[in-house]
């Protein structure tokens, strides 16, 4: 077969990434060569390909679901906020200038490279699924849509429409936003999705089947609420998805304390530490929550200068300090590395030229106009083989100390950084850093052999898939993707041809 079907939520957070994620599983376990796209992606959670170029995360765990290597053409636009009002500019894997709101309006000029990119798949995979982004309700930017019913007509790809039960509200969300869509938009959507689902499939059917009457389209099933089967959440600022890991195999438990920045990235680097047995880890939002944390955390982030003026604001500074003192175990990664240091002399970021860093590590960090993207590999000291990947503009100089892993990275005392992100997914380098933070803690800790995170991930994947087989009509939804754009759509909402005219 050859098709592709583009998966749209009423909302952000109402589950495209999770059915598209267990979808491509789904089919690929039906034996069809299966593709993710996501056109356009805003988030701070991204990772490097083997052809060292820059995608969206939650494509390249929705590639591991369908068994293909990621890349880029999966993702051919991605922004990462560096604030409110700015974002950089990922052009197929490539930073490409920054955006700011005066141009959120002009994007237009990517929708042959969207639909390029698109196309490019479609003739190598049998399917393509692609994921929307936010609402295709977002009416007032319409006009410049590369990424929901904007990039749909420009590809011709039939869509279906997820909405979140869980909020409340979903029969209004999905009939409303159908209904303030424009007629030709309308045609595009071939039926919904209920999501989040808590209780029993009967308490449903009578508001199921009004709402295929009312818009002439079907449900293709209800699923069920997937707490704690997240996969690699794309955004990477929601500490609200944290949940404690399993139970401890020993008497006592590791906490790790995270420092809540406002523009942290690559939360996904934690993933393995919160499904290792007896680890806590913690969003810290004020200084004084460090206490009785083992381990403390500055993450990554896309705006290292503007995310250590919050720190200090809030007090975090004197508290590192004393901690690093007593010492206490604080690790940075990425850009929480570079806070470590002397200094950050940055003109490409933030602009602001020298700034003072925070004087924990012997390091000093100038931003240059090339963006590192790369993959290393390195051996560990006891003889393993440890993989990362790095996306910085920061470059690091060590001054004085030891490396942290190979020759890459910091360790003085009991403070550490390193501009790898993914670290911790390597299970025998996790294990040995846990094992020596748990003696250091005079914890009680017990490191289990046999956790392996590639393997949870899995798991989580496949459980995804069997929610979708069991609960989606995923025949139909084949159907729909294999017919393309119906000649003749479903009905129209007549609140859409009024609002109109």
């Amino acid at each position: 077969m050859s098709g592709s079907l583009l998966v749209l939520g009423t909302s952000s957070g109402a589950g495209k990434s999770t059915v598209v994620t267990g979808l491509c599983r789904s089919l690929a376990r039906r034996g069809l060569s299966v593709a993710p796209f996501k056109a356009q992606n805003m988030s701070l959670n991204s990772y490097v390909t083997v052809e060292n170029g820059e995608m969206g995360r939650a494509q390249v765990v929705q590639a591991r679901a369908a068994g293909v290597e990621p890349e880029v053409a999966m993702n051919p636009v991605l922004l990462k906020p560096g604030s409110d009002v700015t974002s950089q500019l990922v052009v197929m894997g490539q930073p490409a200038g920054d955006l700011d709101g005066g141009h959120w309006r002009d994007k237009t000029a990517l929708l042959d490279l969207v639909v390029a990119a698109h196309d490019d798949l479609r003739r190598r995979f049998d399917l393509v699924v692609c994921e929307g982004a936010g609402s295709p309700a977002e009416i007032n930017l319409r006009d410049s849509d590369i990424v929901n019913l904007g990039f749909a007509t420009a590809a011709r790809v039939p869509a279906i429409l997820v909405g979140d039960i869980d909020r409340g509200g979903v029969f209004a969300t999905l009939v409303g936003t159908l209904a303030v869509l424009d007629g030709a938009d309308q045609d595009l959507v071939a039926g919904f999705v209920i999501n989040k689902f808590r209780g029993t499939r009967a308490l449903l059917e009578d508001g199921l089947a009004r709402l295929s009457s009312m818009t002439s389209r079907p449900v293709f099933g209800v699923l069920p609420l997937l707490a704690g089967r997240e996969v690699d959440t794309e955004d990477a600022t929601d500490f609200s998805s944290w949940a404690d890991g399993p139970a401890p195999l020993g008497e006592d438990v590791l906490v790790i304390g995270v420092l809540a920045l406002p523009r942290a990235s690559n939360l996904t680097d934690l993933d393995p530490l919160i499904d290792e047995p007896g680890v806590i880890v913690r969003a810290l939002h004020r200084p004084e929550a460090m206490v009785g944390c083992d381990l403390v955390i500055l993450p990554g982030t896309r705006a290292t200068v503007s995310d250590l003026g919050w720190l200090r604001a809030r007090g975090f500074e004197a508290v590192l300090a004393r901690r690093a003192s007593a010492g206490a175990a604080i690790m940075g990664i990425c850009g929480g590395y570079q806070m470590l240091g002397r200094e950050i002399l940055d003109e490409v970021e933030s602009a602001r030229g020298r700034v003072d860093g925070l004087g924990l590590l012997p390091v000093a960090t100038e931003f240059a106009a090339r963006k590192v993207l790369a993959r290393p590999v390195a051996r560990a000291a006891d003889g393993s083989t440890v993989t990362g990947y790095q996306i910085h503009h920061g470059v690091v100089t060590r001054e004085a100390g030891r490396p942290l892993v190979g020759d890459e990275g910091c360790v003085s005392g009991s403070v550490s950084g390193t501009t790898w992100h993914g670290l911790f997914e390597n299970d025998q380098w996790r294990r040995s850093f846990l094992t020596e933070l748990a003696r250091a803690s005079a914890k009680r800790f017990v490191v289990s052999p046999a956790t392996r995170f590639e393997d949870r991930r899995e798991a989580r994947i496949e459980a995804l898939a069997d929610l979708v087989d069991e609960h989606l009509d995923v025949d139909a939804l084949l159907a729909v993707a294999e017919a393309g754009v119906a000649p003749h759509p479903p009905a129209r909402l007549e609140l859409a041809r009024e609002a109109h005219e």
